[in-house]
């Protein structure tokens, strides 16, 4: 139940990030965005909880960024921040949860 709810954070949080890249971006708003998403992904890796899907997100934005589209870019960027932020929020969870998951 947990988990879908997260997904439902991630994909909402990935929608208005779509949203916020109606203004031009550059290939530095590309970088900064870039940036952030590479700084969650390394955080929810060190937690040892990573979503598959935010493999291709990235790659899926430095594909639009080589090809000069930074809106594209930027958005798909923005989108890999929040899946890697729901995959810590669940591991954070998870971390809590599971001794109640433990047959006793």
């Amino acid at each position: 139940m947990r988990i879908r709810a997260l997904i439902r954070v991630a994909a909402v949080l990935s929608a208005a990030s779509f949203a916020t890249a109606a203004i031009a971006a550059s290939a530095d708003d590309y970088k900064a965005a870039y940036a952030k998403a590479e700084a969650a992904i390394t955080q929810a890796h060190a937690l040892r909880n990573e979503w598959t899907t935010t493999a291709a997100a990235l790659k899926a934005a430095k594909a639009a960024a080589d090809a000069g589209k930074f809106d594209e870019a930027v958005a798909h960027a923005q989108q890999v921040e929040a899946l890697a932020n729901g995959s810590i929020a669940q591991a954070k969870e998870q971390e809590k949860l599971w001794p109640e998951a433990v047959i006793r």
